[in-house]
């Protein structure tokens, strides 16, 4: 295959990915408003919900949200009373989050419908077609991570 077929596949694929992406987002945070969440107070909430506390230091590296915005995010849902912060037990020098009963019940209400919403954004693809779509991705996800490291291990130099 030549550098010019290579490089414009690879464009057609970022486009198409892209676009996709766009559109899920959009579907994805049209079902979180319905919660009266944004989505990072969504990813907040679910990660909180299936993990169980977190320290906050974690939690922005694991849904990559900026720790300054994550600070506003957990702000948010605490006025809501869906999420409290408490010191680490063990460490008292380590904020943790961690769901409250009032967020439990709305992440209980709200799963049954994202899960249903996040399905049909993939129910065109047999089994079979979701799984290589999940490997191909991570394929790509890891690359773009790799770049992106060499990039600051030059950047420091």
């Amino acid at each position: 295959m030549t550098q010019d077929k290579t490089a414009q596949e690879s464009l057609h694929a970022l486009r198409v990915t892209l676009r996709a992406n766009q559109y899920i987002l959009d579907i994805l945070k049209r079902d979180m408003r319905q919660y009266g969440l944004s989505e990072n107070e969504f990813t907040v909430l679910e990660l909180l919900y299936n993990r169980g506390p977190q320290a906050i230091q974690k939690i922005g590296q694991r849904i990559l949200i900026p720790n300054s915005s994550l600070t506003y995010v957990i702000d948010r849902l605490e006025a809501k009373e869906l999420a409290k912060r408490e010191k680490n037990p063990d460490d008292r020098r380590i904020i943790m989050a961690s769901i409250t009963h009032l967020g439990r019940e709305k992440m209980e209400a709200a799963f049954a419908s994202h899960t249903q919403c996040i399905a049909a954004i993939f129910a065109n693809l047999t089994s079979q077609e979701r799984q290589n779509y999940i490997s191909l991705m991570k394929k790509v996800g890891f690359k773009a991570q790799e770049i992106v490291e060499e990039n600051k291990v030059k950047q420091k130099k």
